[in-house]
């Protein structure tokens, strides 16, 4: 409970009286969790919705940009390429663009666009395409650095829906989970050059582990050759972490978690944890408070497991195991000892959860789901439906953002004995699916549908 108190008091004290705004400069913020530390924000919205700064039609795609400096930087999919692009944060005016050839085809029929999220240092803008193509730019201009056709590079089978999984950086390394054969699923690459600097997670990894949570709890028999083996990569994205004063890179794989040691790529231990069925994936990146960890899907059997990693760092064990949040791809908010969520694997069964961290518990629950759940994309000239489906939430300035499928905007206070929604408001010009979290910086909120991006002032008046 100490862990809870500390988070919670450490949040709010960087949330001070005085007015504060920050960078989001890569997936899920300053802090890598999706909390920022702005403050001076609306504390509900005014009568006809947050005024809107700037908004513009963008190329295909579900990445969400990067802001840093006042540069925002999004990645995007306009006919056969894939663009980077770099624009004024406050205006949206161009910067630089970057450009090259895309034949990405996705085989369940969503969009070509990129799905990872930028990487914004001081000088350098990192992307991963939807192709696996990892590139580096200059942050200034936009002239590439170096390139890496991961693809090309490694053995990787064709991932489900794309390349999803966005590159962390540490101590001039990039580490990337690219899904490689046979022992390649997590890389680092030399930020400055790209040059491979280890790999890692595979077939030495799970052969022989034991399968938590299937049927009798066999142990795997690892198969290049079957389909269950062949794709290693997920869609969430890694998570650096310090836990009893050993860092960890964690990331949770097709298969399920696995800890390296992100200076050498040395296994450290790894937790199985997929849906026994075929077509599934994993999509959330991992909550850590302290020494625990929350796993999530919303696929078949899977539901969440909270994880205690024991103080040699060598192993982790479960705490509970539940179906009381069910992750799709968003990311919970973890707030003074409760997580907010939409749990859900579809728009028919998306329910918004208020559940305790440590117990898996669920304190109070809202239904979300679409009105008509017979399909699941908007036709046109159909007006959106008045909840938010499966839905993505930001912490910040003490209060919770959220966004729903169809463009629905949310302001709540984080209350874990009942809901609190403060405000809402349906986003003119967004449509389904909005399935990117919102991304904050200088008191600007920034949303993105499939095909169009808006920028609001959040500004306490």
């Amino acid at each position: 409970m100490k862990l809870f108190l500390l988070r919670t008091i450490f949040i709010f004290a960087v949330s001070s009286p005085a007015s504060h705004a920050a960078d989001w400069p890569e997936f899920l913020g300053p802090n890598r969790d999706g909390t920022s530390p702005e403050t001076g924000l609306l504390d509900r919205f005014p009568k006809g919705g947050p005024r809107v700064v700037w908004q513009k039609d963008t190329g295909i795609g579900y990445a969400v940009p990067s802001v840093r400096d006042g540069v925002l930087v999004l990645h995007q999919r306009i006919g056969g390429e894939e663009v980077v692009e770099a624009m004024e944060a406050a205006t949206g005016a161009p910067i630089w663009r970057h450009s090259y050839p895309s034949f990405y085809q996705d085989p369940f029929g969503y969009n070509n666009g990129p799905r990872c999220a930028p990487l914004l240092t001081a000088d350098k803008c990192y992307t991963l395409g939807a192709e696996g193509v990892l590139k580096c730019l200059d942050l200034k201009s936009g002239k590439q650095l170096w390139l890496r056709a991961t693809q090309n590079d490694f053995d990787i089978p064709q991932a489900f829906f794309g390349v999803g999984s966005s590159p962390v950086l540490e101590d001039g390394k990039l580490i990337v989970q690219i899904g490689g054969q046979p022992d390649s699923n997590i890389v680092a690459f030399d930020a400055a050059t790209g040059k491979t600097l280890w790999q890692s997670g595979g077939a030495k990894t799970w052969d022989g582990a034991l399968m938590h949570g299937w049927p009798g709890e066999p142990f795997v028999k690892w198969d290049t050759g079957h389909p269950a083996f062949q794709k290693m990569s997920s869609y969430c994205t890694p998570v650096l972490a310090t836990i009893h004063g050993k860092r960890h890179v964690l990331t949770v794989t097709r298969q399920g978690l696995i800890s390296l040691d992100p200076t050498t790529g040395a296994h450290r231990f790894s937790f199985w944890f997929r849906s026994p069925r075929e077509e599934t994936v994993n999509a959330m990146t991992p909550v850590v408070s302290g020494d625990l960890i929350l796993i999530s899907s919303a696929y078949y059997r899977s539901g969440s497991v909270l994880l205690r990693v024991r103080p040699d760092g060598k192993g982790a064990d479960e705490v509970w195991r539940s179906l009381a949040l069910e992750m799709h791809w968003s990311q919970p908010s973890l707030v003074a000892g409760h997580v907010f969520a939409f749990s859900g694997r579809n728009e028919p069964d998306a329910i918004f959860r208020c559940v305790e961290f440590a117990t898996g518990t669920v304190k109070w629950e809202r239904d979300e789901r679409w009105p008509n759940a017979s399909h699941s994309k908007l036709r046109p000239g159909e007006a959106p439906p008045n909840v938010f489906g499966r839905g993505s939430t930001i912490f910040t300035d003490g209060k919770l953002f959220a966004l729903g499928e169809a463009g629905l905007l949310g302001l709540f206070k984080p209350n874990a004995q009942k809901i609190e929604e403060v405000s809402r408001w349906q986003v003119p010009g967004l449509t389904y699916p909005c399935w990117g979290a919102p991304v904050l910086s200088g008191k600007r909120l920034f949303l993105r549908s499939e095909n169009k991006l808006v920028c609001l002032d959040v500004a306490a008046k």
